[in-house]
């Protein structure tokens, strides 16, 4: 059995009875859906994280991985077009380099999906306790959580996140019931939190200040260990917040749930990434040019510590509650990744194929959703913020490399195969997109790159046990 025999694309897009998705979505759905899935925990939360990485040239950090997450948006574009199905990246290469690639590359979106749900619920409950605070504060009533069971063990005093695995059971149940409701609830979520950002930079840019800018740079461009042992400069900040761009590939994912693929998936990817470069590039201007970096670098509640050390306590709140409110949305969007990868890696014989089976009354993967909602809520209680966040990225970034690959590839191997959506310059947005993702990993920290070898070493082990000789290719 070949490591490397792949899946046709003349029947990429056909699939056994009751392994089928139904087409609900349209592209205002796909837009919502990146947009819900890219603003979130990296701007609200993540801002503060990369400003201590890189002081204000954090915005340069912004830039850097807005522009190669610009290049994987294009090449998904095409490729998504082409290969309407589910399985995202993992089928592009299935299709185009092989199943042992496939298999690499649908274990890191395992890991991507699973982690960013992990850290966004963790986000969210920062939010949550914070709000809880603000209740007890001006109203007196007294209705936050102990230590014990609103922080994980890494906090001192924390035990179990409550609110994380609550919010993360929430959201699977919204899933469960159906994929269109659940993305026309999330465009309503959506609009709310682009007025809330639009509330953040309407008050903190009047405040800018430019020596809040210097120094602009302290801690360099390329990565290094600093005296209390922290990796710090651009790259290392760029590394982290990579974070916060990604989420167009939860789109991919819907590709098999999309009326008109062939026009829907690329104006919906490319339209998300667009809208959310602009949007994160102003709250990040406003940020630090209101205040120090120093000052909100630590929180877990940047947005809202800023309006309120500014002297606007109401901005604050409505940030906050925004927050609590309309970040499931990104929950729900990689909730809805992380299930249609499983479901699809099921269909294909690499996972237990009744992980591929399909509910007749709500069209929707509901064994899928249920085990990624035990694993997700399981991480969820007692991971840190800042360490699952870079992990994510690493496995994001091995999905994005292969999606770079991936482009080149098919352009080479089908150049005479019809594209609804043709990438402008292939050649150069592809390796681009490759090359710049495998520079952001080793600018990651060391244990992180440690410990995405580990996953991917019991990743081949479940391949090599399990997956090879049950894929549905090799029968």
């Amino acid at each position: 059995m070949s490591l490397l025999r792949r899946k046709s694309l003349d029947t990429v897009t056909v699939h056994e009875a009751g392994r089928q998705l139904v087409r609900t979505l349209s592209w205002p759905h796909l837009i919502a859906l990146g947009i819900g899935a890219i603003v979130g925990t990296g701007i609200y939360t993540l801002i503060g994280v990369g400003a201590n990485l890189a002081g204000p040239a954090v915005l340069i950090s912004f830039a850097i991985a807005g522009a190669v997450c610009a290049c994987a948006a294009l090449s998904y574009a095409e490729l998504a077009t082409m290969m309407p199905a589910s399985g995202s990246a993992y089928t592009y290469s299935y299709t185009a380099l092989g199943e042992i690639f496939a298999w690499v590359v649908g274990w890191s979106l395992i890991l991507e999906y699973s982690l960013v749900v992990s850290t966004v619920a963790v986000g969210w409950s920062g939010y949550f306790v914070g709000f809880l605070e603000w209740v007890n504060n001006q109203m007196g009533i007294d209705i936050r959580l102990p230590l014990a069971l609103s922080a994980g063990p890494h906090v001192e005093g924390g035990l179990f996140n409550l609110p994380a695995v609550l919010i993360t059971w929430l959201v699977a149940g919204g899933l469960m019931l159906g994929t269109k409701e659940s993305a026309t609830l999330n465009a309503v979520l959506v609009v709310l939190k682009i007025i809330a950002l639009g509330v953040f930079v309407a008050v903190a840019l009047p405040a800018f200040d430019s020596a809040n800018l210097q120094p602009f740079m302290p801690y360099g461009f390329a990565k290094s260990l600093g005296p209390d042992g922290l990796e710090r400069g651009v790259m290392a900040a760029a590394a982290i917040i990579f974070f916060a761009f990604y989420g167009f590939d939860a789109i991919a994912t819907a590709a098999e749930e999309t009326r008109n693929p062939g026009r829907d998936l690329s104006i919906g990817i490319i339209g998300s990434m667009v809208g959310c470069t602009i949007i994160y590039m102003l709250v990040a201007l406003a940020a630090v040019g209101a205040m120090s970096y120093a000052v909100f670098g630590s929180s877990a509640e940047p947005l809202a510590l800023i309006m309120r050390q500014l002297g606007h306590p109401t901005a604050a709140l409505i940030i906050g509650i925004v927050a609590i409110v309309a970040l499931p949305t990104v929950l729900l969007a990689f909730m809805f990744g992380q299930s249609r990868v499983f479901f699809v890696m099921g269909r294909d014989g690499m996972l237990p194929r009744r992980l591929s089976n399909v509910s007749k009354r709500t069209g929707t993967p509901v064994a899928t959703t249920l085990f990624s909602a035990l694993l997700v809520s399981a991480l969820a209680g007692v991971a840190r913020l800042d360490e699952i966040a870079a992990l994510a990225n690493a496995g994001t970034l091995a999905a994005f490399t292969a999606v770079g690959v991936c482009l080149v590839v098919m352009r080479r191997r089908e150049p005479d195969r019809a594209r609804t959506f043709r990438t402008p310059l292939a050649w150069i947005v592809g390796p681009a997109a490759a090359l710049g993702c495998v520079y952001l990993f080793f600018s990651l920290p060391h244990s992180t790159q440690l410990y995405f070898l580990i996953w991917n070493v019991i990743g081949l082990a479940v391949y090599f046990l399990y997956s090879r000789r049950n894929a549905v290719l090799g029968r």
